[in-house]
């Protein structure tokens, strides 16, 4: 069929060539259509040993000669049609009764999308022997210390106590292994794939909903050894860092040059985790999330093959936007191994604000207003009453907090500019009903009233009363406009369901968190009261998580929020760069039906 194309296109092209006008240009200059159709021609014309053809035959000056050698060609056109054709169902035949490959299965008409029905299980090899040789292989690639096969390491990487997933029997890696270059992770996924054993990324540990828990076993990669800031380009406002650099200590660095990385997830997050996961912070209603501040990225694909998703310009619009495609992914498509990241000057002047609110609906009133007014907020963050008395019973501050409804405000810019918006954002929550409103005098102050917001979590947790208490913590993001509601919807379900449970929000676009302490005998109520709100989320077309990512736990609700066809499609692209299923097995959707109990 391949061939009936190019000699229809190069007849048509000459037909066309033959109705040009005979001006002295066209003679002696053919356009880089003709000319790529020509040169395809008379390679198809030499490959045939002297098949005539309306290039190869000249006819004379006064083409008499044109209908002699139009009856030879079409003939001969003819009989070539239909040898390709024989040739095309014989190879055809004979292609589709052979064995088909691993993974997958390929329909006769295969499919642009994967529904979890047509998929077959992944094949992995964890026999003891081969786990045994592997380890071998490992060793020799970055040495028997980077090697961990003990079973508090297998403990260790398993989970965590902040994650809302506790990992099952057998849900842990049977080999951690702590890689310091992109070649060292490389050869490691070359021995995965040739041996079949599925691969799990550990970045900081960070995560809540179960992201880095190898539900197949296997191997874990930790990062924490990849944590050089390999380059910083000043005068072009990016640096050029391992996966395994944690951003905060980063932006301690950063700050010796005036710089600044602004994406801020919880401490400790790692920046291979923060692409993984497309995470923000409370800074991504001013500078958005690490989506927009992710140059390229060098990854290693499930069968070692490194690749560089793009070079360091601003913009690009060259080809496919891998960037994009393998941040948010969560490992499964590839391994993160360097990143080159967006800069921007640090702000010489930042303020901080405090206001207090009667209610939830009169604090989302007041963000309302500020976000359509376009007050210049480089951050706004909600802490409900619950949540602040939490801080204060923590210890975690050293001052005394209001237990109500509270806003956190963060200016930046010139000092005129900053106290022009304190005035106001003070006149707008005090038109919203504000009970109280403080701002920071100094750089000092300013520390001392956002750490509050930043010792959320961990004031939380540390009102767990018994040592077999978790800490779930989850969120959802909304538009605006249903901010209110669906907070106080679910804080009315806290309350009913007896947990402790704070909310903690992003509230300049949208995104807040929910954190509940609870054991096993009250996990059924937290459950609950974490689909309820997902499905209330989805109602208010909003998203089943704004920056955690999906991991384990939502995975099921990511067909309601943008349907089997789109999540067919992202288990197609799983397909296609990771066939064996080897990376990060289960996260984001599921591999395999949930009705076969094998399966995951």
């Amino acid at each position: 069929m391949a061939l009936c194309c190019i000699r229809l296109s190069r007849g048509f092209g000459s037909y066309r060539a033959n109705r040009l006008p005979k001006s002295s240009y066209l003679k002696s200059h053919k356009p880089f259509r003709a000319l790529s159709f020509s040169s395809v021609a008379q390679k198809w014309d030499t490959d045939q040993k002297g098949l005539p053809s309306a290039h190869s035959t000249k006819p004379n000056q006064d083409g008499s000669d044109w209908g002699r050698q139009k009856g030879t060609f079409q003939g001969r056109w003819g009989l070539t049609i239909a040898g390709a054709a024989a040739f095309t169902g014989i190879a055809g035949f004979y292609l589709g009764s052979q064995a088909r490959p691993h993974g997958p299965s390929v329909s006769i008409a295969p499919l642009s999308t994967a529904p979890l029905e047509n998929c077959e299980p992944a094949k992995f090899d964890l026999s003891i022997s081969n786990l045994r040789d592997a380890a071998a292989e490992f060793e020799e690639i970055i040495g028997k210390s980077n090697v961990l096969t003990d079973k508090d390491a297998m403990e260790a990487y398993a989970g965590s106590d902040w994650s809302s997933y506790s990992p099952k029997q057998g849900e842990k890696p049977s080999i951690v292994l702590s890689p310091s270059t992109t070649e060292h992770v490389s050869r490691i996924m070359k021995v995965c794939h040739r041996r079949r054993i599925p691969l799990t990324s550990y970045s900081g540990g960070t995560s809540l909903e179960g992201h880095f828990t190898p539900t197949r076993g296997g191997v874990c990669l930790n990062f924490q050894e990849m944590d050089q800031i390999l380059s910083i380009h000043r005068d072009d406002l990016d640096v050029h860092v391992q996966a395994g650099v944690e951003w905060e200590l980063l932006n301690e660095e950063l700050a010796k040059d005036g710089l600044f990385f602004p994406p801020d997830p919880g401490p400790g997050a790692l920046i291979g985790g923060m692409v993984g996961t497309g995470c923000s912070g409370t800074n991504a209603f001013h500078y958005g999330t690490m989506r927009e501040w992710v140059v390229s990225l060098t990854v290693v694909l499930a069968d070692g093959t490194i690749i560089k998703t793009r070079q360091r310009p601003r913009k690009s619009s060259a080809g496919y936007d891998l960037t994009k495609l393998f941040i948010g992914s969560e490992g499964t498509l590839g391994v993160v191994t360097e990143a080159t990241l967006k800069l921007t000057v640090k702000p010489k002047n930042e303020r901080v604000a405090v206001a207090s609110f009667g209610s939830i609906h009169e604090a989302a009133d007041c963000v309302a207003t500020l976000v359509k007014e376009g007050v210049g907020l480089t951050a706004v963050e909600l802490l409900d009453d619950v949540q602040m008395k939490c801080v204060n019973d923590s210890g975690s501050t050293n001052r005394v907090w209001k237990q109500a409804p509270t806003l956190f405000f963060k200016f930046a810019g010139s000092p005129g500019a900053v106290d022009e918006q304190i005035q106001i954002t003070k006149r707008m929550a005090q038109e919203a009903r504000s009970q109280s409103f403080e701002f920071a005098q100094s750089s000092e102050e300013a520390a001392e009233l956002w750490e509050a917001r930043k010792y959320a979590l961990w004031s939380i947790t540390a009102m767990k009363k018994d040592p077999s208490d978790l800490v779930w913590t989850t969120d959802v993001a909304v538009p605006i406009s249903q901010l209110a509601n669906i907070i106080q919807q679910t804080k009315d379900d806290i309350e009913q369901s007896g947990l402790l449970g704070g909310i903690v929000g992003h509230v300049g676009d949208g995104n807040f968190h929910v954190m509940m302490v609870y054991n096993d005998q009250s996990r059924a109520k937290a459950e609950k009261l974490v689909h309820d709100m997902v499905n209330r989320a989805i109602k208010m077309e909003g998203t089943i998580t704004g920056e955690h990512g999906i991991g384990i736990i939502k995975r099921d609700y990511l067909p309601n929020e943008v349907g089997s066809h789109t999540v067919d499609t992202m288990r197609k692209l799983k397909q296609a760069l990771d066939p064996l299923l080897l990376l990060n097995c289960d996260k984001i959707f599921r591999q395999n039906s949930p009705s076969d109990t094998t399966r995951r």
